[in-house]
């Protein structure tokens, strides 16, 4: 429930601050006062973009705050949980700030809100009908949603809508896949054509076998060289060789150790050497006499390099970079042959489809059961209004053509109307005048904040010039029904009827004064000044005893 409403440099308002009551709350005034300056605040506060034109003229920005009472709302409790944020007191603050510069900020509970978050809590607190309701009722899918959200059958037509997008996007993938088959069988060629023949390469170690073909290649050279350094090393002529000169060294250190630490030192790193350099002439000796490479393997190696040539300047790349680049083209291969022809997607589809068939029939069918109970309610809230002979019936068409079903079902749904005795009924958008259409808009727009959960917390109901194409009785009709509804739900609405402002249990009043700069003033109005205002909005500017006998005459037959 909203307990106050305070604006700051907000439009024609310098500073105010709004207490408003439970049950039916009602906004009047002169046109062009203001009065859809509060509904606007409101808005802002459950989410709406702003406006740079919203903030007073001369200040650098607005600030509204809308405090709300959540006491035993599980359903704003909830929201804060799932939205990781502490509700610590049963009340919800939230503060919204307008640059002139065009930029906005928002609080909740005093910590900065994502315009997005906002929107989403917004619309569990404020539930704004906009004075142009009555043309939604033109459009069919209107009118489909309201029986859907009266027999309570909302999620079960959210999850039609989702099965027939779903058989949609596999119809348009399929598509999309026939479209493209032969250019990939074409691609899946060439790249099974492409991996074939760098296969081998791809079985080995490239560069391994760069190295072993450079070796074998020169094999008989290198051995020599091995016999050579062998020779150099260690032999058994006369010539000098490093492990004999090495031997006389570590003599002569030895025989000086007693001597000096230095050749003591010396004579041990001679001795490691002395161990590296048998090591080194094993390893060589080794080389010197192994056996020849067997040709099979030097052409197998010849073989391999000689593709690894051919690839590199069929592809103009490097060997080893051709290599990283076949293995993406396994990669791609594989992604190709995994994707599902379109042949294979029929039966995904015709799956899809068959979902899609027993939800749309599963909902026709609640539809169905709802509508003449929806139907009877709407008749009995209207005939009151001026509509003694209304009547009211759904009508189900079922569309001939399955291309032509669509998310809301396989079925067509009118509301047909009649409002005299003797006419038939018809489509409502083809016979209904603007006053008629303006009483069922309210009508079902009442029915549908009656039609929530009893059990949870309602959100509060704004209803911004409820009484469009609406006066005399009719009014008061009107006004008697808000009153009722405010029984069990608060609700805030401009009017310009006395018979509707007559019923409300807290009277604000928006007045214009033209200073030095124009401002806007809110007022609570009681007695006399309640009487002033409900004699001024039926008896037009010069007020007299009559139409204050007649606004009293109003407020006397409030119940």
């Amino acid at each position: 429930m909203l307990v106050s409403l305070t604006l700051h440099q907000f439009a024609l308002i310098a500073q105010h601050e709004l207490n408003v009551a439970g049950g039916f709350n009602v906004i009047t005034g002169e046109t062009g006062a203001g009065k859809s300056l509060l509904l606007d605040a409101l808005s802002l506060c459950a989410g709406e973009r702003a406006d740079s034109a919203m903030v007073r003229h001369g200040a650098a920005h607005a600030d509204i705050y809308a405090q709300f009472d959540v006491e035993n709302n599980h359903i704003i409790a909830e929201w804060f949980a799932k939205n990781d944020r502490a509700l610590e007191e049963p009340e919800v603050l939230i503060r919204r700030q307008l640059s002139n510069t065009g930029r906005s900020k928002a609080w909740l509970n005093g910590s900065p809100v994502s315009l997005a978050e906002l929107k989403s809590l917004g619309s569990l607190l404020v539930n704004i009908h906009s004075q142009h309701a009555q043309q939604a009722l033109l459009k069919p899918q209107f009118v489909v949603q309201w029986l859907d959200e009266m027999a309570q059958i909302t999620p079960l037509a959210a999850q039609t809508a989702s099965s027939y997008q779903q058989y949609q996007q596999l119809k348009r993938q399929a598509d999309d896949i026939a479209s493209r088959e032969a250019q990939r069988q074409d691609r899946i060629q060439l790249l099974q054509s492409q991996l074939a023949d760098i296969a081998p390469l791809l079985a080995v170690d490239y560069t391994e076998v760069e190295a072993e073909h450079e070796e074998l290649s020169n094999i008989e050279a290198l051995m020599l060289e091995a016999s050579h350094g062998l020779h150099l090393l260690d032999n058994d002529t006369d010539e000098p060789d490093v492990m004999t000169l090495l031997g006389q060294a570590i003599k002569l250190c030895d025989h000086q150790i007693g001597v000096s630490q230095t050749f003591e030192q010396a004579s041990e790193q001679l001795y490691l050497a002395q161990q590296q350099i048998t090591e080194v002439t094993a390893l060589l000796s080794d080389y010197a006499e192994q056996q020849l490479p067997d040709p099979e393997r030097l052409q197998a190696l010849d073989n391999l390099i000689s593709l690894g040539h051919r690839l590199s300047r069929k592809h103009s790349l490097p060997a080893a970079d051709l290599i990283n680049e076949a293995k993406g083209w396994e990669t791609q291969l594989a992604q190709l042959e995994n994707e599902p022809s379109s042949d294979a997607m029929a039966a995904q589809i015709e799956q899809a489809w068959q979902d899609y068939l027993a939800l749309a029939t599963q909902l026709n069918e609640e539809r169905a059961k709802a509508a003449p109970m929806v139907s009877k309610q709407l008749v009995e809230q209207l005939q009151p209004l001026a509509l003694p002979n209304a009547r009211c019936e759904f009508v189900f068409t079922k569309k001939t053509d399955p291309n032509q079903y669509s998310a809301q079902g396989c079925f067509d749904i009118d509301l047909l109307f009649s409002a005299n005795v003797g006419m038939p009924m018809q489509p409502l958008h083809k016979i209904a005048s603007g006053g008629e259409l303006s009483r069922m808009a309210l009508v079902m727009q009442v029915l549908q904040a009656t039609n929530a959960d009893t059990n949870a917390a309602k959100p509060m109901l704004v209803f911004d010039e409820v009484d469009v194409g609406i006066s005399g009785g009719t009014a008061q009709v009107v006004g008697e029904l808000l009153r009722a509804l405010g029984q069990t739900q608060q609700l805030l609405a401009i009017t310009h009827q006395a018979q509707v402002a007559a019923q409300a249990h807290q009277h604000i009043l928006v007045q214009k004064h033209h200073q030095e700069q124009t401002e806007s003033e809110l007022l609570i109005l009681t007695d006399d000044a309640q009487v002033d205002e409900l004699a001024r909005m039926s008896g037009g500017v010069t007020i007299t005893n009559v139409t204050r006998d007649h606004a009293r005459s109003l407020l006397s037959d409030v119940k």
